[in-house]
C-alpha cells in the first residue's frame, strides 16, 4: 500500500515541491525515512509513532518506508511530521488517500498528538496557492497562511481533528482570518511607533537630523562620525519613526523572510520597517546569511528596513567587505558546496563610529597622545570601496551645554515623517519613467538618473570641478546626483533639472568624513 502527501522544502527564499511517499509492505518491522533527511526529519518517526500511540493507534508490524522525493534535495526542519503522519494514516487506510491529493501539508507533532507551529508557513502558502492547492497546517500557523490570499486552509490543533475531518465525523471549516487579530496587529504597529525615540528628544545636531531626514526620504546609506555621547545611536534609533509603513508588496516580502526564521509576529504580518542592530562581534554568516543550515542573515532580516552598525571599525573587515555586493544589488547569494540560496537584502545602512579608538580626536583637552596617527589607523579599517557605497557622511560633534539646556522645542518625528512620505510619494509617481518600476532614489539605475537628474551648465561645472578635485569615482558621482534628487523631492521640486542648491548640499555631504 502506497500513499502520497505533498509538502515543501525551503532553499533560501525558494520553495521546492516535495512528495512524501509512504509504503507499508510485508517484511521485518521497520520504520525508515529516506531522501536526504537531516536530524530533525530523521527523528520525525519517533514523534509520529508517539503521537499515533497517544491517539490509541499502533503502527503495523510491517516494513514502513517513507521516501521524501526528489531524493537528491536535502530535507531540513520539523514541518515534515504532519505530512508523514497523514501519509501513514492514508497507507493504513484510516483516512482516504484521495482526499489528500489537493493539499500540501506541514506542521510539527507533539508526543500527545497536538500540533505545533512551524516556520516558513507564509512562503509555503504562497507557493501552494500558485498551484491551486490547499494547505493543511497547525491552527497556530493558519492566520499567517491566510495572508497568502484566497487559498483553502484546513487548520487544526490536534492530529485527531484531522483524522475525524477526513473520515467525515468532524468537519473543519475552511479557516478564515480573525479580524480581531488583524486589528490587534494594527494597534501593535501604532504602539511600535509610539515606543520609538522621537526626533524631538534629540538636542541640537540640526545638521545630523537634516541628513537623517534626507536618508529616510531617499533610502540612502548614512555614516555618522563623532565622539562618544554625541547622540549617534539615539539618532539611528529615531530613524524608524520617520519612515513610512511598508507597502503591501514590501510587507509581504519582509514577512516571508521573517516567516522563514520564525520571527514573524503571531497571527500577524510585518507592517513596520524592520530595524536590526547586530553587535560588532557578529560573524559573516550571521550578518550576510549562511551557516551549516543556510539561513537569512541580518541584512535580509533588515530587508526594506534599517541595518544599524554601531562602532563600525570594530566589525571584522571580511564581514564589512561582504556587504559590498548586497549594498549594490539588493540581494545576497549564499553559495555552498551543497546549497545555493538567494535572499533579498534591500536594506538601508546606517553606520556610526568614533573618529579614533579613544574617541576624542579633535578635542584638545581629551585626545590621546597618538593623534593624528590613532585616527588614521582606526579609520583605515574601513576600506575605500565600502566607504564609496555610503551616500551621506557627516561629522556629529559633541552636544554643547547650550543645546542640552535649551528650552526650544525641536521638530517631532511625526512632522518629519510627513515630509518623508511626501517625498517618497513623489518618487513613486515616476513609475512611467522607470519602465513600470519606481525605486527609491538610492536605487535609481544609471538610465533613470540620466532622465530625472539633469544638470544645467553652472551646476555641471560645479560638480565636475568637485569630482576632479576629489578624484571621485563614477559610483560616487551618481550617488551625489541621487542624494540631490532626494533633496529636491523634499523641497517639492518636480523639475527633472536638479537645483544648484540641492547638488551643493549633496556635495557637502560627500565632502565630510572620508572624502
Amino acid at each position: 500500500m502506497v500513499a502520497e502527501v505533498k509538502t515543501v522544502a525551503f532553499q533560501g527564499m525558494d520553495v521546492r515541491d516535495i512528495d512524501v511517499q509512504v509504503q507499508i509492505a510485508s517484511g521485518l518491522p521497520a520504520f525508515t525515512i529516506v531522501g536526504l533527511p537531516d536530524k530533525a526529519v530523521a527523528e520525525s518517526k519517533e514523534r509520529v509513532r508517539a503521537a499515533l500511540h497517544a491517539l490509541g493507534l499502533s503502527l503495523p508490524a510491517k516494513r514502513m518506508t517513507v521516501n521524501l522525493a526528489p531524493a537528491d534535495v536535502a530535507k531540513e526542519g520539523s514541518h515534515y511530521d504532519l505530512p508523514i503522519a497523514l501519509g501513514l494514516l492514508a497507507a493504513m487506510e484510516i483516512i482516504p488517500k484521495e482526499d489528500l491529493h489537493s493539499f500540501a501539508a506541514l506542521g510539527e507533532l507533539s508526543l500527545d498528538g497536538r500540533l505545533r507551529g512551524v516556520s516558513g508557513v507564509l512562503p509555503a502558502a504562497m507557493h501552494v496557492g500558485g498551484q491551486d492547492l490547499g494547505l493543511i497546517c497547525p491552527q497556530m500557523s493558519a492566520q499567517e497562511a491566510r495572508w497568502a490570499g484566497e487559498i483553502e486552509i484546513i487548520a487544526a490543533e490536534t492530529l485527531l481533528q484531522f483524522i475525524n475531518h477526513f473520515k467525515g465525523t468532524q468537519l473543519i471549516a475552511d479557516f478564515q482570518s480573525d479580524e480581531r487579530i488583524v486589528d490587534a496587529n494594527e494597534d501593535e504597529n501604532a504602539r511600535h511607533r509610539s515606543g520609538l525615540t522621537d526626533m524631538a528628544q534629540i538636542k541640537g545636531q540640526e545638521n545630523a537630523k537634516r541628513a537623517l531626514e534626507i536618508a529616510a526620504a531617499g533610502g540612502h546609506n548614512l555614516l555618522m562620525v563623532g565622539p562618544p555621547g554625541s547622540g549617534k545611536s539615539m539618532m539611528a534609533a529615531a530613524l524608524p519613526g520617520i519612515l513610512p509603513d511598508l507597502t503591501p508588496r514590501e510587507s509581504l516580502e519582509v514577512s516571508m523572510v521573517h516567516s522563514l526564521v520564525g520571527t514573524l509576529p503571531a497571527g500577524g504580518i510585518m507592517r513596520t520597517r524592520p530595524y536590526r542592530d547586530p553587535h560588532h562581534s557578529a560573524s559573516q554568516p550571521a550578518l550576510v546569511g549562511g551557516g551549516q543550515k543556510v539561513r537569512p542573515g541580518e541584512i535580509s532580516l533588515a530587508h526594506h528596513g534599517v541595518l544599524f552598525l554601531d562602532e563600525l571599525p570594530e566589525f571584522q573587515r571580511p564581514v564589512l567587505e561582504a556587504l559590498r555586493q548586497p549594498l549594490e544589488t539588493g540581494q545576497t547569494l549564499v553559495a555552498r558546496a551543497n546549497a545555493h540560496a538567494t535572499f533579498p537584502a534591500e536594506f538601508q545602512l546606517i553606520a556610526a563610529m568614533n573618529p579614533c579608538r579613544c574617541g576624542y580626536m579633535g578635542d584638545a583637552e581629551r585626545e590621546c597622545a597618538r593623534v593624528p596617527r590613532c585616527g588614521q589607523d582606526y579609520q583605515s579599517k574601513i576600506s575605500g570601496p565600502f566607504l564609496d557605497r555610503i551616500d551621506i557622511r557627516i561629522d556629529v560633534p559633541a552636544v554643547s551645554l547650550a543645546d542640552i539646556t535649551s528650552a526650544r522645542k525641536a521638530e517631532s518625528s511625526h512632522d518629519i515623517r510627513q515630509r518623508v512620505i511626501a517625498a517618497r510619494t513623489m518618487q513613486s509617481g515616476r513609475t512611467h519613467l522607470c519602465q513600470g518600476d519606481a525605486p527609491l532614489n538610492s536605487r535609481l539605475k544609471t538610465e533613470h538618473i540620466e532622465t530625472i537628474c539633469l544638470l544645467d551648465a553652472p551646476t555641471q561645472k560645479m560638480i565636475s570641478q568637485f569630482a576632479e578635485k576629489t578624484k571621485m569615482s563614477a559610483r560616487g558621482y551618481y550617488r551625489v546626483l541621487r542624494v540631490a534628487r532626494t533633496i529636491d523631492d523634499l523641497a517639492g521640486n518636480e523639475s527633472f533639472t536638479l537645483s544648484k542648491q540641492a547638488v551643493a548640499e549633496a556635495v557637502n555631504f560627500r565632502t565630510s568624513y572620508g572624502s
